[in-house]
């Protein structure tokens, strides 16, 4: 934990200076669209929208994990009941 908070710290510490040592304006061209933006602006959307990419991308196993542990919980408390007692035996 401590380790990834330090690497998140280190990644915007750098993306922070090279958006100080590179304030100029350009123009983003995108199909038929485009505008004068900064490069911070830039940088900012194309780290974001990899962090949500990433994110999506791992989704279906969170799901699937969750659906395995819900599985094994139901499981474990079924064994864990104690067995039905047997129906009394008519003499």
């Amino acid at each position: 934990m401590v380790a990834t908070l330090l690497l998140i710290i280190v990644l915007l510490a750098l993306v922070a200076a090279f958006a100080v040592q590179n304030p100029g304006i350009l123009t983003v061209h995108f199909l038929h669209l485009s505008g004068a933006t900064s490069l911070l602006v830039v940088i900012v959307v194309a780290f974001g929208a990899g962090v949500l990419v990433g994110l999506l991308c791992g989704v279906p196993a969170l799901l699937r994990r969750r659906r395995t542990v819900r599985e094994l919980e139901a499981e474990l408390a079924s064994l864990r009941k104690p067995p039905a007692a047997p129906p009394p035996e008519i003499p």
